[in-house]
């Protein structure tokens, strides 16, 4: 392992360390740096950790060192994004922790923003909005906010404050968009959290993000969105159909965390079968027709495990997901099964339908899944939220 980091004389520590973990990404490398060394705050340090790239990338990084002293390179053999990512928080010398994938690029005042709001509340994660990136056939971006104004104004324990199981679920459920927040760097080391070392880049943000939720005590959302997450990769791992059980070892993880923690465990677990149901079913779905009746072996068998540990509660569930999950574990045959069919049908009815008629039918829909509590107090955070 190559390290080009200065340690000969002490350095005052910067407000954010980001890190950039690249494998052959010479082609998005520059408008990546780009975007990270022009930050409005400039009190940040930058960290590449190189992982065994056999194109450019390792000379383009080391061309932008050689200008802006506050890029330091890690290079080593390739062992994969988990192990990257590790190697760059130990590294790591900020009062937070960033992260910028090497193919997306972030807005200037992206980890002003962030580093602003964190202080401000003595946050432990800052997290915001993103914004979905097409390149191709012309530039294009998709706002996607996390959260509403109302919940945008509080900070929160997301173990202790969401006591109404439909909130915790939505909360915990919530895409892991891992690069759109940052991390206090001294709460990251002293609850040990890590990423899965699994070769390759095998969605390995699905356990961090799990960790960071389960142990954070003050988070703090954004709507703003500032991080480009590219779609046009080809390279991408949301490209590869080949990774059958790769989302089964971050649920692993998930679960050997949990053990490790009894404190929050019996609150949890149930969280994370519930996830891990829409996890599976999403995998399923994306897999070739020729291994989807392999990885259901492995999808049954973990949530038999899962129902013989009294983990699997009902009360989890929209009631179509939870049906869908009894005929997998009941071995029905599910060839005939479509995946979320009625999450489908709803979308259908909903496009369709006059906005006045969508709006009765989502108020059904979200009765029929959550019951008249939940949904009433649902309908008047949505009205409160467009009145602020």
């Amino acid at each position: 392992m190559i390290i080009n980091m200065d340690m000969s004389k002490e350095r005052k520590m910067p407000k954010v360390s980001v890190v950039i973990p690249c494998y052959n990404v010479e082609k998005y490398i520059r408008q990546c740096l780009d975007s990270v060394v022009k930050q409005t705050l400039s009190d940040i340090e930058i960290i590449c950790v190189n992982d065994g790239s056999t194109d450019s990338t390792l000379s383009i990084l080391q061309e932008y060192a050689k200008t802006d002293g506050r890029i330091h390179i890690i290079s080593k053999e390739n062992s994969g994004y988990g192990c990257s990512m590790n190697i760059g928080f130990d590294a790591a010398e900020g009062e937070y922790l960033g992260i910028v994938e090497s193919d997306d690029y972030a807005d200037p005042d992206m980890f002003e923003k962030l580093y602003d709001l964190a202080k401000k509340h003595d946050l432990d994660v800052a997290k915001s909005g993103y914004c979905l990136y097409y390149s191709v056939p012309e530039e294009c971006n998709e706002e996607i906010e996390i959260a509403s104004e109302i919940m945008c104004v509080r900070t929160f324990c997301p173990v202790c404050d969401f006591p109404a199981i439909p909130e915790r679920v939505e909360f915990f459920n919530i895409k892991p968009t891992i690069w759109s927040a940052i991390y206090r760097k001294q709460f990251i080391r002293e609850n040990d959290i890590r990423f899965n070392e699994t070769p390759g880049a095998s969605y390995q943000d699905a356990s961090f993000n799990f960790k960071v939720w389960a142990m954070a005590k003050r988070v703090r959302l954004m709507r703003d969105c500032f991080l480009h997450y590219r779609q046009d990769n080809e390279a991408s791992s949301i490209h590869s159909p080949g990774k059958v059980y790769c989302i089964c070892d971050e649920y692993d993880e998930m679960e050997r965390f949990l053990n490790k923690h009894q404190l929050i465990k019996g609150i949890l677990d149930p969280v994370k079968a519930r996830i891990q149901y829409d996890s599976y079913m999403w995998n399923y779905a994306r897999l070739d027709a020729s291994l989807q009746e392999e990885f259901l072996v492995r999808f049954k068998e973990d949530f038999l495990r899962l129902q013989s540990q009294g983990l699997l509660m009902k009360e989890y569930f929209e009631s179509y997901k939870w049906r869908d999950l009894m005929k997998i574990i009941n071995g029905d045959s599910y060839a005939d099964l479509p995946v979320d069919m009625k999450k489908k049908k709803r979308e259908a009815i909903l496009k369709d339908k006059s906005m006045l008629i969508s709006y009765l039918y989502r108020f059904y829909f979200c009765l029929e899944d959550n019951g008249w509590k939940y949904t009433i107090r649902h309908f008047f955070r949505r009205v409160e939220s467009r009145l602020s």
